[in-house]
C-alpha cells in the first residue's frame, strides 16, 4: 500500500507543477510552499519539521533540519514580471515579524538547537505558470551572538 501512495503522490506532484492564471492568493501561496518543501527536501536533503507554524497572527512558512542546523524558512511568490523581485520583499518589518515568530516556536522547544539559520526561497511565476526558484541561505536575521535560552 505504500508503493502505491507514493506512486501516486509523484504522480500529482508531476501534474501540479505549474499553476493555472486567475488562482487566488491562496493558492498561489500554497503552490510555492509546495514547491519549496519539494526542493528543500529533495535538492538540499533537510528533514521538513513542520509547514506554515503559527503563533498568534506570526507564520513561518517552513521549519526544517539540515544536520545540527534548525533552518526557518520564509518562502516568497512574485510574478516574474514584478518590479520589486520576491527576495527584496522581505523587508526590515517583515523581518522583525519573522524574528518575533522564531523566538516564539524556540521557546516551546524542550531541547534548543545549537546552531540557528533563517533562508528565503524566491520564486519567480511566469505568466504561463512556471517557475523558478532561487534559495538565499543565511539570510540575516538573528543576531550573530543570538543564542536561546536553554
Amino acid at each position: 500500500m505504500n508503493i502505491i501512495h507514493r506512486t501516486c503522490e509523484r504522480i500529482f506532484a508531476i501534474r501540479k507543477r505549474t499553476l493555472q492564471l486567475g488562482g487566488s492568493h491562496a493558492e498561489r501561496g500554497s503552490f510555492g510552499e509546495d514547491r519549496a518543501a519539494e526542493f528543500v527536501r529533495r535538492q538540499l536533503g533537510y528533514r521538513v519539521i513542520v509547514r506554515n507554524w503559527r503563533h498568534q497572527r506570526d507564520e513561518i512558512d517552513l521549519i526544517c533540519q539540515d544536520g545540527v542546523v534548525l533552518v526557518f524558512i520564509e518562502v516568497r511568490l512574485r510574478r516574474a514580471s514584478a518590479l520589486v523581485p520576491a527576495y527584496y520583499s522581505v523587508n526590515a518589518k517583515k523581518k522583525k515579524i519573522l524574528l518575533r515568530g522564531c523566538k516564539q516556536y524556540l521557546k516551546r522547544l524542550q531541547k534548543k538547537p545549537k546552531h540557528l539559520r533563517f533562508d528565503v526561497i524566491a520564486l519567480a511565476l511566469s505568466d504561463l505558470g512556471q517557475y523558478k526558484l532561487i534559495h538565499y541561505p543565511n539570510v540575516a536575521l538573528f543576531n550573530k551572538h543570538y543564542f536561546p535560552d536553554p
